[in-house]
């Protein structure tokens, strides 16, 4: 009769969507599961922050891949409906170019027609485009991200490996889009969604055009309340588990026994454990917590990594309704290359950066007081830069040119809250590597196997889980992590023995 194993105590580190999935695995596996987060709420960078009746997400709030978010609660014999309210977007989101503005309609058939409009036998190139994007969807999404690339032997699969010959690994999605389309416009808006990989389009896969079959096919969904909701849904499942959250509750150090983590200390307890999984700060735990000897990667390697952007993010409150503006606007009205540019290739603040704005309150009137707006502004920025009080004001001075430019509204005058984030509180909130927001880049050198790896090679119970490791950055690839690692978790110390 099996017997219960002393492998059975885990504990995980950063309760945001990564830890929480692992969480919740570990729990329904029958591990006993403390969860220790840093902050005085779970989710990490998709915490809420509210102020004068006005509630935003302060990181994520563009829910896509709805499968991802389906599955997760579906391996719990639950629904997404069972947590949150969930709605898709029509329009999915509106996009201000230079001398134009388009909406994207959640219907395929409108969605054909507008590119059609905007560029002659497009909408016969957009059906084709997207079933090519559908198949790396279906190939990347529910066969390769759920690989732990722990070892190349993982891809020695007959269908799988020709199913790579199709995905366009080695071809980048800059010159994929311009075979298909020649409008600036559909090019811009095929080329948007690489913004969340971390990378420009000419470094990044065309394996990646399986972004736009989710944006443009699965569509933009909403769940009531904001992305907070899910975390909220998410920490509920975990505790429905038994999944023991301590908040407030930052790792300061590991106790060793042999090649094994045996404790994890907070400033006010030391948490006996048989296993740890760390999804917080890859970097931070790897350089910080862990004494040399342990670990897995040296200053120099971390230093050669290509980061994701970082964000100026600016949280506002205004009293009036504002026109124009959509749940998303996209303002796509300077150059891309050179915005670009001056994240990758010259690291500096943007001379004419693009922008995106996120005001909820169009469609959810939870977030705000009746009648007025709660807007996130945010402008994608590299990251290890300079971060002070009066960069970020010359930059809000600038989103006000162009917001009030763009809704014929005075919007200065009418702000009754207010709050910005950048490069300092990524750093003091989630200890983020050189200040990024999203991870590492998904460039084809920092792709699978080749991405920090998820378990510790001098410490046998150490695990990672999150944006610096497979899959990589991104909220559904962060569930998807956590399932990962659990498994892996599981197979090397399963809880049950004969």
């Amino acid at each position: 009769m099996p017997t219960k194993s002393f492998h059975s105590r885990v504990v995980v580190i950063g309760a945001g969507f990564s830890g929480l999935s692992c969480s919740c695995h570990l729990a329904k596996m029958g591990y006993h599961v403390t969860l220790l987060e840093k902050n005085n709420q779970a989710g990490g960078r998709a915490r809420s922050y509210s102020d004068n009746g006005f509630t935003w997400d302060m990181g994520p709030s563009w829910y896509w891949m709805p499968d991802v978010f389906e599955q997760f609660f579906n391996s719990f014999d639950k629904e997404v409906s069972d947590y949150y309210q969930l709605d898709r977007l029509n329009p999915s989101y509106r996009i201000k170019f230079k001398d134009d503005t388009i909406d994207i309609p959640a219907s395929m058939a409108e969605l054909e027609e507008l590119f059609e409009r905007i560029e002659k036998g497009s909408s016969k190139k957009l059906r084709s485009f997207l079933k090519q994007a559908k198949y790396k969807y279906d190939v990347g999404v529910k066969k390769l991200v759920y690989k732990p690339s722990r070892s190349l032997l993982e891809f020695v699969d007959i269908k799988l490996l020709l199913g790579l010959l199709k995905m366009d690994v080695f071809t980048s999605i800059a010159k994929h889009v311009r075979k298909h389309f020649k409008d600036e416009r559909l090019i811009q808006l095929m080329e948007f969604p690489i913004l969340f990989l971390g990378a420009t389009a000419e470094n990044t896969p065309a394996l990646y055009s399986l972004m736009n079959y989710a944006d443009l096919s699965l569509g933009t969904w909403y769940p009531k309340g904001g992305m907070n909701s899910v975390v909220k849904g998410m920490v509920t499942l975990a505790e429905e588990l038994g999944v023991e959250i301590k908040l407030n509750a930052e790792v300061t150090n590991f106790t060793f026994s042999g090649n094994s983590i045996s404790g994890v200390s907070t400033a006010n307890e030391t948490y006996q454990c048989d296993t740890v999984v760390a999804g917080a700060d890859y970097h931070f735990i790897d350089q910080h917590i862990l004494p040399e000897s342990f670990q897995n990667y040296s200053k120099k390697y971390w230093d050669s990594r290509v980061l994701a952007p970082s964000s100026l993010l600016f949280y506002i409150g205004v009293d009036k309704e504002l026109p124009n503006l959509q749940h998303h606007t996209l303002f796509f009205d300077e150059d891309f290359k050179q915005h670009a540019s001056e994240i990758y290739d010259q690291p500096q603040w943007p001379s004419k950066p693009l922008l995106y704005v996120s005001a909820t309150s169009k469609t959810d009137d939870s977030v705000a007081p009746e009648g007025k707006e709660n807007l996130v502004v945010l402008i994608p920025v590299a990251p290890d830069i300079k971060d002070t009080d009066e960069t970020r004001d010359h930059y809000f001075q600038l989103i006000m040119n162009k917001l009030e430019a763009f809704t014929g509204e005075n919007i200065r005058d009418h702000i009754i809250a207010k709050r910005s984030y950048a490069h300092k509180e990524f750093i003091e909130d989630y200890h983020s590597f050189k200040g990024n927001a999203y991870g590492l880049a998904n460039t084809l050198k920092q792709t699978a196997i080749l991405k920090p790896s998820l378990k510790n090679r001098k410490l046998k119970n150490l695990y990672y889980t999150g944006q610096l490791t497979v899959p990589g950055p991104g909220v559904p690839p962060s569930l998807i992590s956590g399932e990962v690692v659990a498994n892996e978790v599981a197979k090397d110390f399963p809880i049950f023995k004969s």
